[in-house]
């Protein structure tokens, strides 16, 4: 099996239920920054270097769908897997949430990418998975979700 197909796995296998904390449609704090209070003044100047072009979109989307497996926790939809039988811990993040969107801002989501999100199942893919260049690229999709719904 090769590293990136063993990775995927690992990834799913934490989607479907290695953190038992309630559910993210029932967690009141859902509309809470992940980053640290003392680092989330800063994170919210981080800017996305690159205009959001249907070719860059384009990038990110073959990320999201490819090397960085987004697919397998948020779904092709980006609505995060809350219907599987059996999930549990905070589930996937829902990109189709516009209000989440709103108050996000591309600093926090490539934090997030750096980082990973304590408490979920959500780790770290900069610079293990991606480049930086290509998180923001993937940002640039996630950004799409909502637009989608319009």
């Amino acid at each position: 099996m090769s590293k990136r197909k063993l990775v995927s796995w690992v990834i799913c296998l934490i989607c479907i239920g290695f953190f038992p904390v309630s559910g993210e449609g029932s967690d009141p704090q859902i509309l809470k920054p992940r980053v640290p209070a003392e680092q989330i003044d800063e994170v919210r100047t981080w800017a996305n270097p690159f205009p959001s072009t249907p070719q860059n979109i384009a990038k990110g989307k073959t990320l999201f769908h490819g090397k960085a497996f987004c697919v397998t926790c948020h779904g092709r939809d980006g609505k995060g897997y809350d219907h599987i039988p059996g999930l549990r811990g905070k589930l996937p993040r829902n990109f189709t949430d516009k209000s989440w969107q709103a108050l996000r801002s591309d600093g926090e989501l490539m934090w997030i990418l750096k980082n990973g999100s304590s408490g979920t199942a959500m780790v770290s893919f900069v610079p293990t998975t991606l480049t930086e260049e290509e998180a923001w690229h993937l940002i640039l999709y996630v950004r799409t979700f909502t637009k989608l719904r319009d």
